[in-house]
């Protein structure tokens, strides 16, 4: 039983009974009974119950209007009835597409420990900058002491992460820890696994070891990202399932005892091996494109090399450089990527420029130190991922700077100090040639200017400053929402249904339509497209969810009149038709027209402003939104 079991029974007792309920189904925000005999029924009842915010009837359905967590209520509703509900305008898992989604995931697992992450960077620049100085040896106590405080956080990464997603995924956060502790663990570890003797390959990779006779390939973990995301998401589903069918009483042993017997193995056998499966096509991939053009790899390697670090990719390179600088003394193809360090640190600079968040701004200064020492994952996780675009400027310095080497056919004689502290790996030490780290001081400028130059003039901080009641000075962001709808603006209080009119599903705005037609208003991703085509829930690219409900009761026209132009989990751009509908017929039908477009997670906003325009156009800016 869930959460809302307490709520549900209530709700049953009051609606009357199982044995008044013929049927029921849920649209976003409300339960829709049909009832036998809605007279006895506890209107008030209802009305006044906590959990509970508004009850309606209309269109032969007695509708409780909950809220956003509609779906698991209905789900309690139906155990605690023991009905079978029928096929419901369901808000599904929030979806978008993949690389926001995955975006979102991963700065949100970051997000806690972020202060902990700038730390560890600075320490591990300095310790790197002492070496360089011959303050000390990379033997010496000193060094191995600064290390560890400064490297423990990357190196048992998965340990953090595990507990940060797990509270994301809502997994017992001991249990997401002990998932990233057995990933680390390093008996696991591609080093230990990968010296006996091979039994067999699998998926073209040689095994060394096997569990219950399925080959285990080896792999490395440590300091690594998703793959422990994606072990948490699992164990989270599982942790879901065993604790519907483990009793209550034993759950505190056995709900963990079957989360991590379940999803460790599963994720050492099919995480392992896609991550080694990929790894070696891309080692495949770059040794080609390598063949074909050095240039082109640089450039390459230069623009992706931090996608691949955060998915722990990177490796791909790492054994061509190895046998190269065993072969050759000397390695080209990491080359491309000793800008991107510089370019993440430029994007950090120009964004502590432009930043009006005080607490993102502090966050810059550590950031620019350690991404100058070649740690850039405080400056990826804690400030330019989350925002996408400056990110991906990142990308395109880091692509320079490897053209920079690329042409300047710039080699790495070993692989030592990273950052600033690099430029050394590029004299040749047999010939004493410096022309290699001279190629580097201008990788540097070039990554850093373009870097720069593109988050200046192409970023904008959508911060404001705001008052309060008070006179505090407040920074906030603000999204712009453009009208889905040509037509009559209205406020939410003039339509003609309670749960919308009094605010219940959110604040917003309504309009009354010209025409037939619903566009986004927005960049973003289509959450919900109810199987009536009535109505549509979008999430924008900076997180708004809206909901823009196509007349009233109009469901009960079950997709008559509505064509719908997009699909599901669509990524949609701003102006992008959504819906059509025959406007004359809905009215004929005898439905009121007038749509609700409302904010659903309004609680995540400091403040609603709607459009004071009584007509709008699909260009007007009809809803600002203050973060």
């Amino acid at each position: 039983m869930g959460k809302y079991e307490e709520l549900a029974s209530k709700i049953v007792k009051n609606v009357g009974g199982r044995d008044n309920i013929n049927s029921l189904t849920h649209c976003i925000t409300r339960l829709r009974f049909k009832l036998k005999d809605e007279s006895i029924a506890n209107d008030g009842v209802l009305k006044n119950m906590d959990g509970v915010v508004t009850i309606m009837k209309s269109g032969g359905q007695y509708q409780v209007v909950i809220g956003n967590h509609v779906p698991q209520v209905y789900d309690d509703v139906l155990e605690v009835a023991g009905i079978t509900g029928e096929a419901a305008e369901d808000e599904p898992e929030k979806k978008g597409n993949l690389f926001d989604r995955l975006i979102d995931i991963i700065s949100g697992c970051f997000q806690p420990f972020l202060g902990a992450l700038c730390a560890a960077g600075m320490i591990k620049g300095l310790n790197a900058l002492f070496i360089f100085l011959k303050l000390y040896s990379s033997t010496s106590g000193t060094y191995i002491t600064l290390n560890s405080i400064g490297d423990s956080v990357f190196y048992f990464m998965p340990i953090i992460i595990g507990y940060t997603s797990a509270k994301k995924f809502k997994l017992s956060p001991m249990v997401g820890m002990v998932i990233g502790a057995a990933l680390c663990y390093p008996d696991i570890q591609k080093t230990a696994l990968s010296t006996g003797k091979v039994l067999g390959q699998f998926l073209g990779n040689d095994y060394y070891t096997t569990f219950l006779k399925i080959p285990l390939l080896a792999n490395d973990y440590t300091s690594s990202v998703v793959p422990v995301i994606i072990v948490v998401a699992f164990a989270a589903r599982i942790q879901k399932i065993a604790k519907k069918y483990i009793p209550e009483m034993i759950q505190t042993f056995f709900v963990p005892f079957a989360v991590l017997l379940i999803s460790l193995p599963i994720g050492f056998l099919v995480i392992g091996p896609i991550i080694t499966v990929l790894t070696n096509l891309l080692s495949t991939g770059f040794s080609a494109l390598y063949a074909f053009s050095p240039l082109l790899l640089s450039i390459l390697v230069g623009f992706f090399w931090q996608v691949l670090v955060i998915f722990g990719l990177h490796w791909s390179l790492i054994p061509i450089a190895m046998i190269n600088l065993s072969t050759l003394g000397y390695d080209t193809i990491l080359a491309g990527s000793f800008g991107t360090s510089f370019a993440q640190t430029a994007v950090v600079i120009a964004m502590f420029f432009k930043l009006k968040d005080v607490k993102t701004k502090d966050l810059c200064i550590p950031a620019i130190i350690s991404g100058i020492c070649g740690v850039t994952e405080p400056a990826i996780y804690g400030i330019t991922l989350p925002r996408k675009k400056p990110f991906i400027f990142s990308m395109i310095g880091g692509a320079c700077g490897g053209a920079v080497m690329g042409l300047l056919g710039a080699k790495s004689y070993t692989m030592g100090g990273l950052g600033i502290f690099g430029v050394v790996n590029y004299i040749n030490t047999a010939t004493g040639d410096a022309s290699g780290m001279y190629a580097t001081f201008i990788c540097i400028a070039v990554a850093m200017v373009v870097a720069f130059l593109l988050t200046m003039f192409f970023w904008k901080d959508e911060t404001v400053i705001v008052e309060d009641e008070k006179g505090r000075k407040l920074e906030v962001k603000k999204e712009i929402l453009t009208s889905p709808i040509k037509g009559t603006a209205l406020s939410l209080s003039q339509v003609k249904d309670d749960a919308f009119a009094q605010g219940a599903m959110g604040k917003g705005i309504a309009v009354e339509p010209s025409e037939g037609k619903v566009v986004s208003p927005f960049d973003g991703t289509v959450l919900t497209l109810f199987p009536t085509k009535h109505a549509i829930g979008l999430v924008s690219d900076n997180g708004m969810e809206l909901l823009i409900h196509i007349g009233l009761d109009t469901v009960q026209l079950n997709g008559k009149f509505f064509e719908a132009h997009v699909s599901q989990g669509d990524h949609v751009t701003r102006g992008q038709t959504l819906i059509t509908f025959d406007l004359e017929a809905i009215k004929r039908a005898g439905y009121t027209t007038q749509t609700p477009i409302v904010i659903t997670n309004t609680s995540d906003y400091l403040d609603i402003l709607e459009t004071q325009s009584e007509e709008v156009t699909l260009d007007s800016e009809l809803i600002t939104a203050l973060i």
